[in-house]
């Protein structure tokens, strides 16, 4: 049963006091990237983006607050879920073991362990750079949740190298560019149009209601009105929600792969 009053909406405050005024199990789908607790500046040069462009405000959590504040948000978020639902949860690896224990005390099923590899990271001189995230992917019921396991490609399609398409396309580590926003300014973190959209393909249908509740540029709503799905979205940075808001509701999403690739207008579905 949806809920009019909490589909194709966001607002502006802190998420766990929000979700506890939504009903139980009314969510078919989270997909979300929480902060990391380490300490990201939103002035910094982020992803190419002169520091004008870059909207203030950053919300991060201290490392010792960190497992007791992802206990609140994940319970709040479990709760709305509906027993055939899925949610996708993003993490850097420096407080990874927090959302571990809080998953395992909110008695989610790990479905899979899943790779974001992306194209660059952060230079460093005394270790590895750092050129992934992760994300969990998780149920409440695992005979339940529902997973479209050929919506991208047919059983029997091949890749150009006469692979398995669809096997391919599912392995657990997924490799997909960050994006470059193509004009004025931009929020700090963000996930990939194109990330967002393989895991509305494989966890959602036409319909169903996808909840980000840290919400950030509105990314996750932006896809999800773009291919059909209902969207809700909390923000708690006043200047976020009102750049996400003004995203949803003008209509303009320009973004573009690559500083050489074309520019992508996801709403008219035209490159």
């Amino acid at each position: 049963m949806k809920h009019p009053e909490y589909i194709d909406i966001i607002k502006q405050g802190d998420c766990i006091k929000l979700m506890s005024e939504m009903p139980d199990e009314c969510v078919d789908l989270v997909i979300t990237d929480p902060p990391f607790a380490i300490d990201f500046k939103a002035t910094r040069h982020n992803y190419n983006q002169k520091e004008s462009r870059v909207l203030e405000g950053y919300n991060e959590i201290a490392g010792s607050d960190y497992l007791a504040f992802t206990l609140d948000w994940l319970s709040a978020a479990t709760r709305v879920l509906k027993d055939s639902g899925s949610m996708y949860i993003f993490s850097g690896w420096n407080y990874l073991k927090d959302l571990l224990i809080a998953i395992d005390q909110c008695q989610l099923i790990t479905v899979n362990h899943l790779i974001w590899k992306y194209q660059f990271g952060v230079v460093t001189k005394r270790k590895y750079v750092t050129s992934h995230y992760h994300c969990l992917f998780l149920c409440k019921n695992d005979k339940k949740r529902k997973f479209y396991p050929y919506c991208r490609f047919s059983k029997n399609e091949k890749t150009e190298h006469g692979g398995s398409a669809h096997y391919k396309d599912k392995e657990d580590v997924w490799e997909i560019k960050r994006e470059y926003w193509q004009g004025a300014v931009k929020t700090p973190t963000k996930l990939p149009a194109e990330l967002i959209d393989k895991i509305l393909d494989y966890s959602s249908q036409k319909g169903d209601v996808v909840l980000d509740p840290f919400l950030g540029s509105g990314q996750v709503a932006v896809v999800s009105k773009m291919k059909e799905r209902h969207y809700i979205g909390f923000e708690i940075v006043p200047a976020y929600y009102e750049f996400a808001l003004d995203r949803i509701e003008s209509g303009k999403y320009l973004i573009q792969k690559t500083e050489e690739e074309p520019v992508w207008d996801l709403f008219s579905k035209e490159t």
